[in-house]
């Protein structure tokens, strides 16, 4: 009897640590099999792509702000009155040069404005017209005639026009040769020597003493009166000065 309780205590002991026994078990497994809801396997299933997103709108660049015009620079001006040192490119000679003849003179120094910027380099060309150009005289005329006019400035590839007044600094007279104009003054003043001569001899031993004396007079008198012509070297400096200002 004792043996008998023992063994149904042990049953029971067991079925509690396993907590349901098999039967019971396999009751709940077949309850749970009928509460599913059975897949319907002949529905036709919708696999269409899903449609592709819209591409998306770029966003407009919000304009950048005009920046503010740079101030204009400053014009550069040279007043009336600048001086402008040059040296003339060819030799300048009343014998072989002409009225209206265009000549050169290069600029020696850069010429600058009261900023100090430079208006005109050093190498920049001014052209110049012949005005007016003669020889001397007599050697009373000390300097002949030449006046030059210039006209433009080139700088950089461009030229620009200039009012100015331009003064040959090293210029010089020289000598011509004796020519038929000198000999023909020598001859005038042989014959009226003779004349003389005539009047106040009488004779023509007195014709004779008044052409020697009147040659005499003649040949002094071609010398005072011997054309010399004047002459601006190639390289010597004409300084221009400015009449009216100039605008770069």
């Amino acid at each position: 009897m004792a043996a008998k309780r023992l063994s149904l205590f042990a049953v029971t002991l067991l079925a509690a640590c396993v907590g349901e026994s098999p039967d019971k078990m396999a009751a709940d497994s077949l309850t749970r099999d009928l509460q599913r809801i059975p897949a319907d396997s002949s529905a036709v299933l919708d696999d269409r792509p899903a449609a592709p997103a819209a591409p998306a709108r770029p966003v407009a660049a919000k304009p950048r702000p005009t920046p503010a015009p740079a101030p204009a620079p400053a014009p550069k001006v040279l007043p009336s009155g600048t001086v402008i040192a040059t040296a003339v490119d060819q030799e300048i000679n009343s014998r072989s040069n002409r009225q209206g003849e265009i000549v050169t003179t290069t600029v020696s120094a850069n010429v600058t404005d009261s900023r100090g910027r430079v208006i005109i380099p050093a190498g920049a060309k001014v052209t110049m017209t012949i005005a007016e150009i003669r020889e001397s005289e007599n050697k009373g005329d000390h300097t002949g005639k030449l006046t030059l006019t210039p006209t433009e400035v080139a700088i950089a590839g461009r030229s620009y026009p200039i009012t100015a007044s331009a003064e040959a600094l090293d210029r010089e007279l020289r000598d011509r040769k004796t020519n038929a104009g000198d000999v023909a003054k020598v001859g005038a003043g042989a014959a009226a020597g003779a004349i003389v001569g005539r009047v106040i001899g009488g004779n023509t031993k007195g014709a004779v003493i008044g052409g020697v004396l009147g040659g005499a007079v003649g040949a002094q008198r071609a010398v005072e009166t011997q054309d010399r012509d004047v002459v601006v070297p190639a390289g010597s400096r004409v300084q221009l000065t400015l009449q009216g200002g100039l605008a770069i």
